[in-house]
């Protein structure tokens, strides 16, 4: 891919280790594991890289940071409230924006259970800090700053939250969201909150009366709407209510893999119909088949078939949800603090030490088109599923 304008910056470079904050190993950012990319010829290749260089790309939902090393580390390392973004890594990935949603549910710094008000603004505020000291990843409040940040070899960083549960019940806390940059708020995380219920929930009420309103309020703003992690009749419900397109920013299909954090048909259907847009997710052991029951991207692009299938590729574009770092073990270290066997269910299937050909942002979207290329997409489709359909909601749902 073409290499966008990095000047070598690292995080916090600015402070100084072991006295501003202390210092923790991280993780490479490229080449951390044996990660194949996908086998193409070489006017293939050609081909991909005049895809990026004349198409937007864009990532529906990633978390750019790098994890530590030691991942036993790992809520020491979050009670510091430094993200350290994985700037080579994304100079390397192609994409011109990014839904980054940070590490909103485990800002604990000053609880155990994560996702308060106090954590996430500190998370927000930190994160955005070290951005504006480079130039390369730039904060994108409006689909301008996209186009302008392809433009200028920048990639346009736009900051959303998985779950509103720091909200409660003041539904003018999205507005200081909103102005503080947030552009993408998910109604619930596994866990039910004031607005409606998650993927753990084993029974799911549906939006309630102040998520409704805060659904009104979002629409208002003209900040986009992710059920990703809601339940069922939750995300029918903010469908409904909506008046505007909604995302599922990073999931799969139910139909293929019997797993809560994926969606169901009707989902994904009613999604559809309202002009909204699915994501297929890449976060390991998620979107799994039962032809291919170990992780790979083979299992991750049936998914997206599948979702093109059901209901058109206007409708379907990818949101990884990779990271820099052994997602794997993370997932590990944090099954419950992220409720990440509830909302998943029990089922069998083959563990991987890391998802082959999307192990991180630097790789996932040269091989996602690497893989469209080889089967037969044309350039308008792929464009249409790595960034023009989510630009085409974009410019519905945002504040112009």
């Amino acid at each position: 891919m073409q290499p966008k304008r990095y000047s070598g910056y690292k995080s916090f470079s600015y402070l100084t280790p072991g006295e501003d904050y202390k210092e923790f190993r991280l993780s490479p950012e490229l080449q951390r594991v044996d990660s194949r990319p996908v086998a193409v010829t070489g006017e293939q290749e050609e081909r991909v890289k005049r895809i990026f260089q004349e198409r937007l790309i864009i990532s529906l939902h990633d978390h750019c940071f790098i994890a530590p090393e030691n991942l036993d580390e790992f809520m020491e390392f979050r009670r510091w409230g430094r993200d350290f973004t994985g700037y080579e890594g994304l100079s390397l990935s192609g994409l011109d924006a990014v839904f980054d949603n940070l590490m909103n549910g485990t800002a604990m710094i000053t609880s155990r259970g994560g996702w308060k008000w106090t954590d996430i603004i500190h998370d927000l505020g930190i994160r955005l800090s070290d951005i504006d000291h480079q130039d390369m990843v730039v904060l994108c409040r409006t689909t301008e700053d996209i186009v302008n940040a392809k433009n200028n070899g920048q990639i346009a960083f736009v900051v959303s939250l998985e779950g509103a549960a720091m909200i409660e019940n003041e539904l003018d806390r999205i507005d200081v969201l909103y102005g503080l940059g947030v552009r993408c708020l998910g109604i619930a995380y596994s866990e039910g909150n004031q607005l409606g219920g998650g993927l753990k929930e084993p029974r799911d009420g549906g939006l309630t009366t102040f998520g409704r309103q805060a659904v009104r309020r979002m629409n208002r703003l003209g900040m986009a709407i992710d059920v990703s992690h809601s339940g069922d009749q939750t995300s029918l419900d903010t469908i409904e209510v909506s008046d505007q397109p909604i995302f599922i920013t990073h999931a799969g299909a139910r139909q293929l893999w019997n797993s809560n954090r994926l969606k169901p048909d009707d989902v994904i259907r009613a999604c559809a119909e309202k002009g909204g847009v699915i994501g297929i997710e890449a976060a390991p052991h998620t979107t799994i088949t039962a032809r291919h029951p170990r992780h790979t991207i083979e299992s991750f692009m049936e998914h997206y078939e599948y979702c093109v299938d059901l209901v058109g590729i206007d409708h379907v574009a990818f949101g990884p949800d990779v990271l820099f770092g052994d997602h794997v073990g993370l997932h590990t270290a944090l099954s419950d603090a992220l409720s990440i066997g509830a909302s998943r269910g029990h089922l069998e299937y083959e563990k991987v030490p890391f998802v082959d050909g999307l192990e991180s942002p630097a790789e996932a979207f040269p091989n996602i088109v690497r893989w469209l290329v080889t089967h037969g997409y044309s350039d308008d489709d792929i464009a249409k599923a790595v960034g023009g359909n989510v630009m085409r909601v974009l410019k519905e749902v945002w504040c112009r």
